[in-house]
């Protein structure tokens, strides 16, 4: 199959108020390992004040952000939930970081304040006690294929999934609340998750999953068989140095 015939076009939510944890990385990840397949990948950033239309979109990235950001985008929720919201629920291909992750949900009461999400998908977020900080480490499956991810986390908020599936279980580290054991969520073709640093960098598989879905979403029919391969042994070698240390407890 000649991948040359084939685009994607990758929407940039709101990067002038969430880019806080690297996420132009996740961006470039993604624009190169198309890039490298012969698949023509452009980006296009939606910013503040801008009306989206997520009818051109193949995927959408909402990175993280403080509380203060997130409150400056949840003046927006009114002109943002309803076409995001007709976007996951078509299948659409989103990948949602930290702040973006707490977005999705109803809401999150930080520090007192309360915060209005997007109501995406229906969990909440409280602040907790001090903040989840460290390396973690998750095993996942996606598009039947098990994976073990691996990021940063660092965030004061505790979230609830309830009866949504969450994206994996930890390894180490603390996940959504530091108590259920579990971390992030996936719903149809979106991905949400704490893990940052930025996240596709040390996760190559994650940002295949994604592609991959995108492609085939947008031409039903094509890549039955999957994506190229890639050489990871340098992210799979860095990934794997990180969680073996995490394990032996040698952090320092």
């Amino acid at each position: 199959m000649d991948a040359a015939q084939f685009s994607l076009t990758i929407y940039h939510l709101f990067p002038d108020l969430l880019n806080l944890y690297g996420d132009k990385g996740n961006i470039a990840v993604l624009t190169k390992r198309c890039a490298w397949r012969g698949i023509d990948a452009q980006v296009q950033a939606l910013t503040e004040g801008q009306e989206p239309d997520f009818g051109g979109a193949d995927i959408v990235l909402l990175g993280g952000g403080s509380n203060r950001e997130q409150l400056l985008l949840s003046r927006y929720r009114s002109v943002v939930a309803p076409p995001l919201k007709e976007y996951v629920e078509n299948g659409g291909v989103l990948l949602a970081v930290c702040a973006g992750f707490q977005m999705l949900g109803t809401s999150y009461e930080a520090d007192g304040e309360q915060i209005d999400c997007f109501g995406i998908l229906d969990y909440q977020t409280v602040s907790g006690e001090g903040r989840l900080i460290g390396n973690i480490a998750i095993e996942a499956e996606l598009g039947g294929k098990r994976m073990v991810l691996a990021g940063f986390e660092n965030h004061g908020g505790r979230t609830k999934i309830g009866d949504l599936r969450p994206l994996g279980r930890v390894i180490c580290g603390f996940g959504n609340d530091g108590e259920s054991g579990y971390e992030g969520v996936v719903y149809k073709n979106t991905v949400a998750t704490y893990l940052h640093g930025p996240l596709l960098p040390k996760n190559p598989e994650l940002a295949d999953f994604l592609i991959h879905t995108a492609l085939q979403r947008k031409y039903p029919g094509t890549f039955a068989e999957g994506l190229s391969c890639l050489d990871d042994s340098a992210e799979q070698a860095a990934k794997n140095f990180i969680i073996e240390r995490e394990l032996k407890g040698d952090n320092k």
